[in-house]
């Protein structure tokens, strides 16, 4: 197949490439570099089946059809980029969005959407199923986001009522993993960094918020597995395994070894209480569940952080 992924050279992004590639599709990669990096897609470029487009999805789009699969994943995604820069993620998640709705409508290919866990924001219900509406501060600092991918959402259904779009939904949930920025503001590779250098691992509140964490090469898994799904609807996308930040931190220093300590700082506006995915439709749809243990995919990140330069 001939196949588009936006973002394509971000941390998720990049692996999703790397999968597409090994399955031996043609593969164009579109990123405008401001949080990916080149350098995750460059074992590819000599490849006569990969092309590299350095453009923003905001602008009209300088790549052609066809393509048989386009999966839709950029777009700035941890709170860093939304408080620095709300307007462009709301931008990407809008008029983005509906630039590569029209490119996959004229082509007449599968249309992935990347979303997100952060529809449900801090939700009333737990774990969080599909057809949960949401919990979300329409005007705080992370509602550049949460609304965008609300609106992503929305914009996609829209596309497959009116125009016959073949829409797919993943609602991901936190996943870690190489190639991630030590300095994107997630927790994983925030603490990991921090780990390595000596310095103390910044713990929100109290730390008994929690998260569960799903590792990159399962939600590759899940992404491809859903784009052959007939499904319109969306899906959650996550490993269910849920645990608190603060146990998160101490197994990172146990990890990392050491002398690394745990510093309580002031927990964010709107910081979700508990984030666990009900990934039962997934299970059902695709036939898949994660299966890297928390365990190893944190020494997988960790020995890529080891072996790698941590420069943003």
């Amino acid at each position: 197949m001939r196949v588009l992924v936006t973002g394509g050279a971000g941390f998720l992004g990049s692996h999703l490439v790397d999968r597409l590639m090994a399955d031996g599709h043609e593969v164009v990669c579109l990123d405008n570099l401001s949080s990916g990096r080149r350098r995750n897609v460059a074992r590819w470029e000599a490849a006569a089946r990969f092309r590299f487009l350095e453009a923003d999805v905001v602008e009209p789009l300088a790549v052609a059809g066809p393509f048989d699969r386009v999966y839709h994943l950029a777009s700035p995604v941890t709170c860093v980029h939304h408080v620095e820069r709300p307007i462009a993620t709301l931008r990407a998640a809008a008029e983005g969005t509906r630039r590569v709705l029209d490119l996959a409508v004229e082509c007449r290919a599968v249309f992935l959407l990347a979303s997100t866990s952060e529809v449900y924001g801090d939700p009333l219900s737990h774990p969080q199923v599909e057809t949960d509406v949401g919990h979300v501060n329409p005007i705080g600092p992370r509602s550049p986001y949460d609304e965008g991918k609300r609106f992503a959402e929305a914009l996609a259904v829209g596309y497959a009522r009116e125009r016959g779009a073949a829409v797919r939904i993943a609602r991901i949930f936190n996943t870690y993993g190489p190639r991630m920025r030590p300095d994107d503001g997630r927790v994983i590779p925030t603490f990991l960094a921090r780990a390595l250098a000596g310095q103390p691992l910044p713990v929100h509140g109290d730390g008994r918020q929690t998260r569960s964490f799903c590792y990159v090469s399962d939600m590759v898994d899940a992404l491809v597995c859903l784009a052959e799904a007939d499904y319109a609807g969306p899906v959650n996308l996550g490993n269910p395994a849920e645990m608190t930040v603060l146990d998160l931190a101490r197994e990172i220093v146990a990890l990392v070894g050491g002398a690394g300590r745990i510093e309580f700082v002031p927990r964010p506006q709107d910081d979700p209480a508990r984030r666990r995915p009900d990934v039962t439709l997934a299970r059902r749809l695709l036939q898949w569940e994660p299966k890297v243990p928390r365990s190893e995919g944190l020494r997988r990140t960790l020995e890529c952080y080891r072996t790698e330069e941590l420069i943003p």
